[in-house]
């Protein structure tokens, strides 16, 4: 722990404020975005997250605080360390008056939860463990995080966090206080935490709401659709082929169903920038779920999407369960098919933009950080230029 983690967080001295953004410093659009910045209590407060934000967008290395102080031209380093890791400003009034901006302006056709592996050198920072990775197919030294992004058709950007706590850091009272872990924060997997974001998002935001895409092949989907069907969350969720052998009675009947429902459909895959057609099937199941917040089992009735990446086989390539039950089965598929655009974003933007780079070790500075850089990503999101590069 540095000497910095120990020492109190110190009120700005109005002397060391940074001077207001200059209009053409920085892409067009910020100052709509920065607007976010207005539940903060202090114009001290805003005027560093404007400072922190400039930062995040002028700088093209590692952002470190002193990268971020050089690059939004200031020497403030000390000041904007506090303004993040220590400053007692509460982050989700800020992601709230973003998501309500971006649903504005960009009419968002759905929300993706977007899992996210944080590699780490050492064992200081918040919430990191030696974890298995599927994606990567071993265990890594990382954070496990859930972020939640509005997506719409040229472009995409995270509004909400999470942080996957493990038990190691849950169940110890001093790595909860050298972290400053909240008392009602314990361990969770990440497919709870986005379940916990998009609920809040939904119930307390004001959104027109989306359906939610998530990625639930290396879990079991039974619990996560129970609890969205009990929160009134539309959702499409990918699933592996082996949960749904556990899950649904006679799997193999549903196969020839599937594909003699077979449509082609057109999409727009993201990832390429090209129009595609693929077949797909879709045929009424029902499962048996428990939600973990709700307690006894449910019937779920649901839709279960197969797509053929080939026309030959006769297996999917891929499944999707739904309780979009009344809507086409193509605008169904090209919702689920979005996702491709936050993995692109994430990639161009949002890697760039310091998604990864947090080296604190206080959850409150981790959430600050992923708070500032939700708005430097809308600020790109948003430019006329960027909007011309995803048309």
């Amino acid at each position: 722990m540095s000497a910095a983690d120990l020492q109190p967080f110190q009120p700005f001295q109005p002397s060391r404020l940074p001077r207001p953004l200059p209009a053409a410093a920085v892409p067009g659009g910020t100052g709509e975005v920065l607007s976010a910045l207005r539940s903060l209590p202090r114009s001290d407060q805003r005027r560093w997250g404007e400072l922190y934000v400039r930062g995040l967008l002028a700088v093209r290395e590692k952002k470190t605080m002193r990268a971020l102080a050089q690059g939004a031209g200031s020497g403030a380093e000390q000041s904007l360390y506090q303004f993040i890791s220590r400053s007692p400003w509460h982050d989700a009034p800020v992601r709230g008056d973003l998501a309500r901006l971006l649903d504005e302006r960009a009419r968002p056709r759905a929300w993706v939860v977007q899992p996210l592996v944080i590699p780490k050198v050492g064992r200081h920072s918040v919430g990191v463990e030696r974890q298995w990775v599927p994606q990567a197919g071993r265990t890594v030294n990382c954070q496990k995080a859930a972020s939640v992004w509005l997506v719409w058709d040229r472009g995409s950007c995270p509004v909400e966090w999470q942080l996957a706590l493990p038990e190691c850091w849950t169940d110890r009272m001093d790595l909860r206080r050298r972290a400053s872990i909240p008392p009602h924060v314990g361990p969770l997997p990440v497919e709870q935490c986005a379940v916990d974001s998009v609920s809040t998002m939904a119930r307390e935001w004001g959104l027109r709401g989306g359906p939610v895409l998530m990625d639930l092949r290396e879990t079991a989907p039974e619990p996560v659709c129970a609890d969205l069907v009990a929160r009134r969350i539309p959702f499409v969720v990918r699933v592996h082929p082996s949960s749904l052998a556990a899950a649904l009675p006679g799997p193999a009947e549903l196969l020839p169903r599937l594909h003699g429902r077979r449509v082609p459909v057109e999409w727009f895959d993201h990832a390429t920038g090209t129009m595609r057609a693929t077949a797909v099937g879709a045929a009424p199941v029902a499962l048996c779920g428990v939600s973990a917040r709700t307690g006894p089992p449910v019937r779920l009735d649901l839709v279960l999407l197969a797509a053929w990446a080939a026309p030959g086989p006769r297996t999917p390539s891929a499944y999707w369960l739904s309780n979009l039950a009344r809507a086409p089965l193509g605008s169904v598929y090209r919702t689920a098919m979005l996702r491709r655009r936050v993995e692109r974003d994430l990639a161009e933007v949002g890697d760039g933009l310091g998604v990864r780079d947090f080296e604190g070790r206080s959850y409150r500075g981790w959430h600050h950080h992923m708070t500032m850089v939700s708005l430097a990503h809308a600020v790109t999101a948003l430019s006329p230029r960027r909007a011309e590069d995803a048309a």
